[in-house]
């Protein structure tokens, strides 16, 4: 948790004589005097946040710096949930598996993905299965066609021993996603930060 130290200077806090002023919609309104635009926050009903303190004259924007700082835990929050949830999944399957298993096991796989799992594909040989890698190669094949739209490749097919191994993972949807901005970054400047954690593969299917 940020200590107070880490918190921005607000509204009469502001020390600096002049500041560079950024409104509320990310428009540039130049220097001002300190008293001027914190005059210009108060008629919005607004706060005055120093984005950017080591700037000179700092740099301040005018904002509703509760509901901000709000919003900005709240998606801090939902990212360390997504990122401590990110577990592998797997999902097993035979070279010569019927049409119907296959349809069946990719549903899942594709469920696992839009969760927001990652997927170990595994292609099982039994005997002298194992001297036909292209039997597993075209599997996994047909499962990255199935999913292309809500997965990445992470780790390609390779065999594993006498298993054949594939990895998938969640495509990206940046617009649940978004890092929250930093209130002491440049107010030109917005950083992305997103996290990923794996865990043990967890099976799924025979």
């Amino acid at each position: 948790m940020a200590s107070a130290e880490d918190e921005p200077r607000i509204n009469d806090r502001i020390n600096a004589r002049e500041v560079r002023l950024v409104a509320q919609d990310g428009q540039q309104v130049g220097i001002r005097l300190l008293a001027e635009a914190l005059d210009m926050a108060r008629e919005a009903g607004l706060d005055l946040v120093e984005v950017a303190e080591k700037a000179n004259p700092p740099v301040c924007r005018i904002m509703d710096y509760g509901k901000y700082k709000y919003e900005a835990a709240q998606r801090a929050k939902e990212s360390r949930r997504n990122s401590t949830n990110i577990i592998v999944k797997e999902m097993k399957y035979r070279p010569k598996i019927s049409p119907g298993d296959f349809e069946t096991k990719t549903r899942k796989v594709r469920s696992f993905l839009e969760d927001g799992h990652k997927v170990k594909v595994t292609i099982m040989f039994r005997g002298r299965e194992v001297q036909h890698p292209e039997l597993g190669r075209r599997i996994l094949d047909g499962i990255e066609d199935e999913v292309t739209d809500v997965a990445k490749v992470e780790v390609y097919p390779r065999l594993d021993g006498r298993n054949m191994v594939m990895v998938l993972g969640p495509a990206k949807r940046r617009s649940r996603k978004q890092a929250a901005r930093s209130p002491r970054a440049s107010a030109e400047d917005t950083a992305e930060v997103e996290a990923a954690a794996e865990a043990a593969p967890q099976s799924a299917g025979n």
